[in-house]
This record gives C-alpha cells, structure tokens and sequence, in this order.
C-alpha cells in the first residue's frame, strides 16, 4: 500500500488544500502556454486547421464540478462492486499514449491523447485495445447519469480513482477536458508500446522500443519506469493481447473473470511489488515481458528500478507526478478547466 495521500515535493509538509494550490499555479503557465500554441496555430492560414477549430467549437461548454464530483462517487462504487481497477487504468492509458508531442502545434485534437477518442471506432477496435470496450460499457452508466462530465474526463477519472481505491496514492488530476466528437479524430494506431519484438517501430531491443514510444509522448526514462509500475495491477490475458497464460494460481478464482497471468501476486493492489518480483524473477506464475525485464537491464532504467524496488513511498510520490503528466497529454480545457478534482 501507498502511504503518500497528496502530491507534495519530498521533504516538505503541506496540507491537501496547500498542495493542490501549488500544484495549479505550477501548471497555469503551461495551461497559457498551450493555448498560445492553439492560437498561433490557427493563424497559418491553413483551411484545415481552421475548418477543424470550428467543428469542435459547437461542443464547448462550461465545466460542471458538481457533475464532476457526482460521477466520482459512482466510479468508486463501481470499483467497490466490479474490482475494474486495472481496466479502468488500462483504458486511460491506451487513450493518453495516442499522443503524438511532434504534431502538439496541430490544430486540436490532432496530437491524440486523452481527447475521449478512444470509444470510437477504428482507434477503440486497433489490437492494443482489445478488451477495453468492456471498459467504456461499465463506465456507460456513469456517463449517462452525469452527461455533462466529457469522456475525456470520466476517462482519466475512473484511472485516478482506480489507484487510489487499490491502496495507491491521491492523485489530485485536473478536469475540464474537451471531447473529441467523431471517428474522424482518432489516432492512428501503432503508436502504443508492445510487451515484446518484434516492435512496431524496428527497434533493436525492449529499451529502445520503450524509448521511441515514452519519448514521442514527451516523457522521460524516468517516467517510463515509474509508469511501467502500474502493472502491479491487473492481469494479461492472451485472448487480449497474445501475452500470459490461461489461468494461474493467482488468477484462476478471479477476482472478477478468472484467468490471465499477473505482475504480482496480490493484483488489485497499488504498490511497489511489480519492482520487487520483476528484480527477483523468482515465480513462474507471475509475468514478466521483455518490456519488464528491460527495466533492470538498461543502464538508464535500471536506476530507477531499482529505487522503487525498495522504496515504496519514493515510487509512490514519483507515480503522482508521471500519471498527471500522461492524463494530460494531448488535452484541450473547457471554460472554467482545468480545475482540480479536489478545488
């Protein structure tokens, strides 16, 4: 378990309220920043971009907070009821890693990201997301209960919400996304990461595969090893992704649909046992992908592993920080957004 409850730099002591400010002033610079680029950008003079500007325009509409909150409380329900944690986190990240930061200065939603494409189709139907329609049917209630909150949105909720619920940390995410609004939007496919080559991408090894991937995003090798420890959670299922097993001894009595082989042991909950078992190899019953094992390989990686291999609050403080950043990739704010889950 993840004894970290706020985002707060390491050696300092805040409240949630002290620290959730903080975190908004450090992130309205690039709030401005963004929609500087957006501007500029419609003034190329390029009819696309423009045409595009002005079809997602007629869905702009204020951010509703109370829906926002409503829909939280349905989602932390659901998890009571359906144990989704590691679908739920599954699906925001196969949205947010459609992000492309080469196409950033595109006219929105042009970079991908976590725009809500995701439950269109082709992008919801590309192989890397096989099963995640399951996903958007659980959350389809939410949705309809508080239409106001965007997909984009509830997407990014349900992951944060998913954590925090499996013993993880407070993830104080910032909602007031916008929605992509038609298949039109949608990302291409190839660009999430695979568990094993040969890769997508002609990449020599694991490393530089993850690499090509995290970097095209804007991330670092930190954050590709941090994010990689989310895999403590949930299961892979070969039906799904043609890695793992039928069944195991950990997973063949569920919870939930029995079967698939997982990362660790005790699979719905957040901590830093992905590091300790990926290290020691030790069970045949638990997966590791050559993606994992990479981690403790390469020369650039394998520092950070093995830091969160044995400090569990450091992993748990440095996810906060790599999650906000992936649920934000690509993201275009409604007025009043973006705004923190917790103002």
């Amino acid at each position: 378990m993840c004894r970290l409850d706020v985002f707060q730099p390491r050696g300092f002591s805040l409240s949630r309220q002290d620290a959730n400010t903080m975190y908004t002033m450090m992130q309205q610079s690039v709030s401005v920043n963004h929609r500087s680029n957006l501007i500029r950008t419609t003034r190329t003079g390029n009819s696309n971009r423009r045409l595009s500007n002005a079809r997602h325009a007629v869905q702009a509409s204020a951010l509703n907070m109370d829906q926002i909150k409503g829909a939280r409380g349905q989602i932390r329900s659901i998890l009571e009821e359906k144990h989704a944690n590691p679908i739920f986190v599954r699906l925001a990240w196969h949205e947010s890693g459609s992000y492309s930061d080469e196409l950033k200065n595109e006219a929105w939603p042009a970079a991908g990201g976590a725009t809500g494409s995701i439950r269109f189709k082709p992008e919801l139907g590309y192989g890397a997301n096989n099963g995640l329609d399951s996903a958007l049917e659980i959350l389809k209630p939410v949705k309809e209960a508080f239409p106001e909150v965007t997909w984009a949105d509830l997407i990014q909720l349900a992951s944060s919400e998913a954590i925090e619920h499996a013993g993880g940390p407070h993830i104080p995410l910032r909602v007031g996304r916008r929605d992509a609004q038609g298949p039109e939007d949608c990302a291409p496919d190839g660009r999430l990461p695979a568990g094993a080559g040969p890769f997508p991408d002609k990449a020599a090894n694991p490393a530089e595969h993850l690499r090509n991937v995290f970097h095209r995003l804007g991330l670092s090798d930190q954050d590709i090893v941090v994010l990689s420890g989310a895999h403590t959670l949930g299961r892979a299922r070969p039906e799904r992704s043609g890695f793992g097993k039928e069944s195991t001894k950990y997973t063949k009595d569920g919870p939930g649909k029995p079967g698939g082989s997982s990362w660790t042991v005790k699979w719905l909950e957040f901590d830093n046992r992905y590091f300790v078992d990926i290290k020691e190899q030790r069970d045949a019953e638990l997966l590791v992908l050559p993606t994992d094992a990479a981690l403790f390989e390469d020369e650039g990686f394998k520092p950070f592993a093995e830091k969160y291999a044995v400090d569990n609050d450091a992993f748990c403080a440095d996810y906060v920080t790599s999650h906000l950043k992936l649920s934000e990739l690509g993201s275009d704010w409604l007025e009043g957004g973006p705004v923190s889950i917790d103002g």
